[in-house]
């Protein structure tokens, strides 16, 4: 009788932990594209980017801060999901949970940057002359290539990816969530995999682009991430038995 509480309050702490960081990113997400035009602002130059960093005062740092922690917040539920379904020694699942959690870490650097090193670039840019103002412009876009499109969105993007098609698969094949939540992540993982053509395009000029996969492959994965939340809920919701009841989890998609 302990064995089920405990299961089933596991499982709804991560599903409830799915859903709340999947919409307190969207509503802090919300607000930076509001204020800050973000993500297009990103692909402007620091002449653009930083005078309206600045003229975004306190108010656009401490955004940016929520955004970075309510992404953060994810890694929580990641990290618990395989013992929540009772799959903690799948191996492909667990190589997938440290892809996502490291996923989550790099995606916070990326994010971080715009509280702690953002702000005494951007302050220097304004109040600086051209010779400061030049090399500003150079460490801006070393630290910006670095931490923001090497680190938070290719690396970032790319490990999330990773860990949503693994479990996508591990649904679909085992059928311990809705399977339709699995067809679901692969569709909306391959959309936001597209959108690793604008980040080359930093650094490969002329890289194909397809301007819509970041909106659509974003909105859709953070929906997705949502969906899985809820679908975690109902589980909890309608077992009382404990989450390793479901046997057909033994067949790992590694075995190919």
């Amino acid at each position: 009788m302990t064995t089920t509480y405990v299961d089933r309050n596991l499982l709804s702490v991560t599903g409830g932990l799915f859903v709340v960081s999947a919409l307190a990113f969207a509503g802090a997400a919300t607000t930076l594209s509001v204020t800050f035009d973000w993500p297009d602002i990103l692909r402007e130059p620091a002449s653009v980017v930083l005078p309206a960093f600045v003229a975004g005062g306190p108010g656009l740092v401490w955004t940016w801060f929520a955004t970075a922690w309510t992404y953060g917040l994810l890694a929580v539920p990641v990290l618990l999901l395989p013992a929540a379904l009772g799959l903690r020694d799948h191996p492909v699942l667990r190589v997938a949970t440290y892809l996502g959690a490291a996923s989550v870490l790099l995606s916070l650097i990326g994010f971080l940057r715009w509280v702690f090193v953002v702000p005494p670039l951007a302050s220097s840019y304004v109040s600086g002359d051209a010779t400061t103002q030049a090399a500003v412009d150079a460490a801006w876009t070393a630290q910006h290539q670095f931490g923001g499109a090497l680190l938070g969105e290719h690396l970032g993007q790319l490990l999330i990816i990773a860990w949503s098609v693994t479990l996508s698969v591990i649904i679909l094949r085992s059928g311990i969530l809705p399977r339709w939540l699995g067809a679901a992540g692969l569709l909306v993982s391959i959309i936001y995999l597209l959108n690793q053509g604008d980040i080359l395009a930093t650094a490969v000029p002329g890289f194909p682009v397809w301007d819509l996969a970041g909106l659509l492959g974003s909105t859709g994965w953070g929906l997705w991430v949502a969906a899985l939340g809820v679908s975690i809920l109902i589980r909890s919701a309608r077992r009382g038995t404990p989450a390793s009841t479901g046997s057909p989890v033994a067949t790992s998609p590694s075995g190919n």
